[in-house]
């Protein structure tokens, strides 16, 4: 009698265990995939938007904002480069309308920023969701 109660009490204690383990897997996996960190707008000029992938064909684009980058340092040297900012687009509607209204003007788009990138999603970690947004560029 007492050994199936020890042996009932330690199967007991490993479902609880594995559970609580299966839980924060869940919720690290959510927080870090799931959970919309910030969210904003980026205007620039609309440089391309392609649809891609080998598995999950996704829209990926970047816009170019005014203003220039500077890195400096011992590996890169001086070098001055343009601002680029590259998203994912989840809505093909949107993605339809950037690749064939927005290309060369000057947008401002609505996005979502994630701590990580999923595969069907998009390779960047900015989803755009919106467009603010569309002018010509002077």
């Amino acid at each position: 009698m007492n050994r199936t109660v020890k042996r009932g009490g330690a199967l007991l204690f490993a479902i609880i265990l594995f559970a609580a383990i299966l839980i924060a897997a869940a919720g690290l996996f959510y927080f870090r995939y799931g959970f919309v960190f910030g969210e904003g707008v980026k205007a620039g000029v609309l440089n391309r938007v392609v649809y891609k992938g080998y598995v999950f064909k996704t829209y990926e684009g970047y816009i170019i904002q005014e203003g220039f980058n500077s890195t400096t340092g011992k590996a890169s040297g001086n070098v001055i480069q343009s601002n680029e900012f590259y998203f994912s687009v989840t809505d093909k509607a949107i993605a339809d309308s950037l690749m064939y209204h927005c290309g060369g003007k000057h947008v401002q788009l609505h996005y979502k920023e994630y701590r990580g990138a999923l595969p069907w999603r998009g390779q960047e970690r900015f989803i755009v969701d919106g467009i603010v947004s569309v002018s010509d560029y002077q």
